[in-house]
């Protein structure tokens, strides 16, 4: 009986070079801040088509004051998405919470103090009542905060008799619109938040529990997290940020129109999926919600440099939006595979 031993030198095998450090390196750089250099070409292009009679800081401070609103509501966003859930009531409670403002001190006479409060308050309850259907009783949480952001709307019409109420002291505008290193402070209140949040969902237990109950409820039940807390105080979150925009929105304007909320929905959902793709990629994280945001906006206004305006704004974000949630999915199949 012969035997034949394998030559190992003509043995098929395939042996991988392994990768150096710096491409490595580079590597990390381009998956995390990809996006961030688009968006710095694109500011550098934009600030090629502004015309000569328009300063470029004026430009740069028109892009980074316009889309503090959904700098709040995409926040909120991304802390229900980051646990696993969903939340569309966002634009409705973001609409009554602007509208309560001028509406209780205008129309019905209340201090604006106590009429802040109130918008805070009916937020928060409105918070809690996507908590207790979604968590307390289990119902799918796309038909509870859609059902949710249809009621607080149609509340948000009838509390200002179904139109745009204004007649704030203008003086309160500065609590908005007040500048600080030339830009207004709703710029920077959009700002300390998402880096409060930031911190909080990176370097924190709560940030650990959030992502470990967004990864799996069963196994996180299993190690001792309190899965149902952190979902109720996601959705509570959510509601106080909807809450504090319409607040800090209807100051700013010295009034509200109820109809305008609606239009805030595409934007912040682009934001919060295009920002999975940026800092950590495949994970809803704030700063990389903030990166997106200002890039989308800055994309709306080169279009309208260019000429292209109306449709193209809707254009564009469904277009954001369908790009950015196919990354998304691709990203945290490879992470997940």
């Amino acid at each position: 009986m012969t035997t034949t031993t394998p030559n190992p030198t003509t043995s098929n095998v395939t042996i991988s070079k392994p990768v150096s450090p710096a491409r490595r390196i580079a590597f990390n750089i381009l998956s995390r801040y990809a996006l961030v250099i688009l968006w710095l070409i694109m500011l550098l292009v934009l600030l090629a088509f502004v015309p000569g009679d328009v300063s470029p800081f004026d430009a740069m401070r028109t892009v980074f004051s316009q889309i503090t609103p959904v700098i709040f509501l995409a926040l909120g966003v991304v802390i229900t998405m980051s646990v696993g859930e969903f939340d569309l009531s966002f634009a409705g409670i973001f609409s009554i919470s602007a509208v309560a403002v001028p509406s209780l001190a205008v129309l019905y006479g209340w201090p604006v103090g106590l009429a802040v409060l109130a918008a805070i308050v009916i937020a928060l309850v409105l918070g809690a009542i996507n908590a207790a259907l979604i968590v307390g009783l289990g119902i799918n949480s796309v038909v509870v905060t859609l059902g949710v952001w249809s009621v607080a709307g149609g509340l948000a019409f009838w509390l200002s008799r179904e139109t745009t109420v204004s007649g704030l002291d203008p003086a309160l505008a500065a609590i908005s619109t007040g500048r600080f290193l030339g830009l207004p402070h709703v710029f920077w209140y959009g700002v300390i938040l998402v880096a409060i949040a930031a911190y909080i969902m990176g370097a924190t237990p709560i940030g650990r529990h959030m992502a470990f109950v967004g990864s799996n409820r069963a196994v996180a039940a299993l190690a001792g997290i309190a899965v149902s807390r952190v979902r109720i105080g996601a959705y509570l979150a959510s509601a106080l940020l909807a809450g504090l925009a319409g607040v800090v929105i209807s100051i700013g304007n010295g009034g509200f129109n109820p109809a305008s909320a609606g239009a805030y929905l595409l934007p912040t959902f682009a934001a919060v999926f295009l920002g999975t793709v940026a800092v950590a990629p495949g994970r809803f994280n704030p700063i990389g919600m903030l990166i997106a945001a200002y890039f989308l906006i800055t994309g709306v206004f080169l279009l309208q440099l260019l000429h292209f305006t109306g449709w193209v704004t809707e254009v564009f974000y469904g277009m954001a939006l369908i790009v950015a949630v196919t990354v998304s999915h691709l990203l945290q199949r490879r992470i997940k595979g």
